[in-house]
């Protein structure tokens, strides 16, 4: 337990991960902290790193911002390209109503219905419980009773917990452009 600490991890809590500071882990904390999600599993146990870390996220959480909307106005423009290719004269209102459908279901399908099913056979979870992380996590509330690449028991490939965060940052961004729209 005094090796944890020493590697800067803090291992209270429900989490039983004995991980320490790696890239994957650092990669995925500085994602949760900047999407304000936080975890809870992994925190800075120095004063150093704390006092890095309210930087970090005082100047972080407005760029995280500055950066989901930026990435929602880019994927907006192929909204926008698209809505204008729908509604061009002749084009039914079917066609319409299809193009938005399509936008829908293919981001629920790859935000939240895939999701699940891939943490579901990594982690060992149920779909459910799958489900349920993936709505905690991109709702940002992020309880921290379900964290992935935390089971001890598990070997995980290294870029695992960072495609996750990659996930979180475009998962986010669709829900914004969704909100949006």
């Amino acid at each position: 337990l005094m090796e944890a600490w020493e590697k800067g991890v803090n291992p209270e809590g429900n989490s039983t991960n004995p991980s320490n500071w790696d890239f994957s882990n650092s990669f995925f904390f500085a994602g949760t902290v900047v999407t304000t999600i936080g975890y809870g599993n992994l925190s800075p146990s120095t004063v150093a790193g704390q006092i890095f870390c309210v930087f970090y996220a005082l100047f972080g959480v407005p760029l995280n911002l500055a950066f989901l909307n930026q990435l929602g106005k880019g994927l907006n423009a192929h909204l926008i390209t698209l809505e204008r290719w729908v509604q061009k004269p002749g084009r039914a209102q079917v066609v319409q109503t299809l193009a938005v459908a399509i936008f829908l279901t293919t981001g629920t399908l790859l935000f939240l219905v895939f999701p699940p099913l891939v943490f579901s056979y990594v982690e060992g979870w149920s779909y459910g419980e799958g489900f349920y992380f993936t709505f905690i996590t991109l709702s940002t509330i992020g309880f921290g009773d379900y964290v992935v690449g935390t089971n001890p028991n598990k070997h995980y490939i290294p870029v695992y917990r960072s495609l996750t965060a990659i996930w979180i940052v475009f998962g986010l961004a669709w829900l914004a452009l969704v909100f949006n729209v």
